[in-house]
């Protein structure tokens, strides 16, 4: 019987920083850097951005996150707030629009106890899901197949938003 392999490399750098201390990615890799393409900025607005997900749990995983670096929603004010609201209703709109999920699992990690990989710095998670997205790779083998590239959807995503005039913030 012949076996199969199925390779994802860009999964080294997450596993091997596993454990480790680090500093914010959002705040030093993001905001720091002006270079959206190559940082998979999807969105800057005037007090958040949205991201995509780098170890993403299914294909079109964005974060959306203020650009203070707080922790928890107590430290926004009623502006920041909205921006984040409205960022999460365009994150949905767009996904919607571009690759057509059947649903949405979109959450807040609060503290690292909640299971925030990073719990100093405040973001939503906005997962797309299809019916029958779970199967025996990720049921048996914890592996999820993931067909299409961060940067390919990228592209499809910023093409969206421009025909669309998306974010409407």
């Amino acid at each position: 019987m012949e076996r199969n392999n199925l390779w994802a490399p860009w999964r080294m750098k997450y596993i091997g920083g596993l454990g480790k201390k680090s500093e914010c990615f959002i705040c030093h890799g993001v905001l720091d850097t002006e270079n959206d393409r190559e940082n998979l900025v999807l969105w800057r607005t005037q007090k958040c951005v949205v991201i995509f997900n780098r170890f993403p749990y299914n294909n079109g995983h964005l974060l959306i996150a203020p650009k203070k670096h707080v922790a928890g929603l107590d430290e926004l004010d009623e502006d920041e707030m909205l921006e984040l609201m409205k960022l999460m209703r365009e994150g949905q709109n767009i996904l919607k629009k571009t690759i057509k999920p059947h649903g949405f699992n979109i959450g807040i990690n609060l503290g690292r106890g909640a299971g925030a990989g990073l719990p100093d710095h405040l973001h939503i998670h906005i997962v797309p899901r299809w019916e029958g997205d779970t199967n025996f790779m990720s049921v048996c083998t914890d592996t999820k197949v993931i067909s299409q590239s961060l940067f390919e959807l990228y592209d499809l995503l910023k093409e969206t938003a421009e025909k669309e005039g998306l974010p409407k913030v």
